[in-house]
């Protein structure tokens, strides 16, 4: 197993950890930061989706810049950042910081996506992730981060940040999706 795939299996690795400092009823006491207070734990699973959701760059750059992309790690790379972004999603809903129908939209979103990769994997085609899914990977992260470390850098002048990263990163997923779909329709017009 090369670098970049070793890179992506400890992200997924890192979900389990990532669960049980966010649920696990800890009581690690509170902590201060840059004037908004939450539970050690919030901060300390925060910072870790953090570092996972950043492994998913690190292992793209070195599976370009070495010459090695595999198809184990085309199908590691995507299959790890869904998990990591629906178990955090999961997670905010458990805590009560993230309406179930906003998750259920972008987790039914990847599900959907999934199905047609599926599909068109099927009859050969192989189709790459493109600028708009990596832009609505990274949209997610950031509202996922902020809701997490509850809007730490926007919580001293009051401004929603993270409940409005997190509509933005619903209507990404569903424009993401629906282009997807569009420039794949021939799998579903071809069908008999």
């Amino acid at each position: 197993m090369n670098l970049p795939n070793k890179i992506t299996i400890s992200r997924i690795f890192l979900i389990p950890l990532f669960m049980i400092i966010m649920l696990y009823p800890f009581d690690w006491g509170t902590i201060s930061v840059l004037g908004a207070d939450m539970p050690v734990t919030h901060f300390a699973g925060g910072i870790l989706f953090i570092l996972a959701s950043t492994t998913d760059w690190i292992d793209g750059y070195y599976a370009r810049k070495l010459n090695m992309v595999t198809n184990l790690g085309k199908f590691l790379d995507p299959l790890a950042d869904k998990l990591l972004v629906s178990a955090a999603l999961i997670v905010l809903v458990e805590m009560g910081f993230a309406p179930s129908w906003i998750v259920i939209i972008i987790i039914s979103r990847e599900f959907a996506v999934t199905g047609l990769r599926l599909v068109l994997a099927g009859t050969g085609e192989v189709v790459a992730a493109n600028m708009l899914g990596k832009i609505k990977t990274w949209a997610q992260i950031i509202a996922i981060s902020s809701l997490l470390l509850h809007n730490i850098i926007f919580e001293a002048v009051s401004i929603p940040f993270d409940t409005i990263a997190l509509w933005i990163a619903m209507i990404i997923t569903i424009w993401s999706g629906l282009d997807y779909f569009s420039k794949n329709r021939q799998a579903f017009v071809n069908s008999k």
